[in-house]
């Protein structure tokens, strides 16, 4: 039985290559929406976490690719601009040939750090 991936690099490497490409996409929006973000893996899917705090990650199934958005409410604060990909409570799938536009995953990014910051200043 194959380890873990312990690295997000170790997890891309084991989804297909168009997989992979799409993937690479998210995770740049990602770096680039949250420059200090630190890379992890949470729940077996990569992920990123910004001051000990999960905000977003991503990963691949047989038919399709996920975004987690770390919040049921963030998906449905964007139905709106998420018309057209298959929505959950807590993930947003999307295919290879229809991926979602970095300039849609830098607006989730910044809603969930946005939703994260106002809990911590309501404490």
């Amino acid at each position: 039985m194959p380890s873990k991936p312990t690295t997000i690099d170790e997890y891309l490497a084991t989804v297909t290559k168009e997989q992979r490409a799409a993937l690479e996409k998210v995770r740049q929006a990602i770096h680039k929406a949250a420059p200090n973000a630190e890379e992890c893996i949470n729940y077996g899917v990569p992920a990123f976490r910004l001051d000990g705090m999960v905000f977003a990650g991503f990963g691949a199934a047989k038919k399709h690719c996920s975004y987690f958005p770390m919040s049921g409410s963030i998906v449905a604060a964007f139905t709106k601009e998420l018309k057209g990909y298959e929505t959950t409570k807590g993930s947003i799938h999307f295919s290879v040939d229809k991926p979602l536009p970095p300039s849609l995953i830098r607006k989730l990014v910044k809603a969930r750090l946005g939703e994260i910051s106002a809990r911590k200043t309501k404490k």
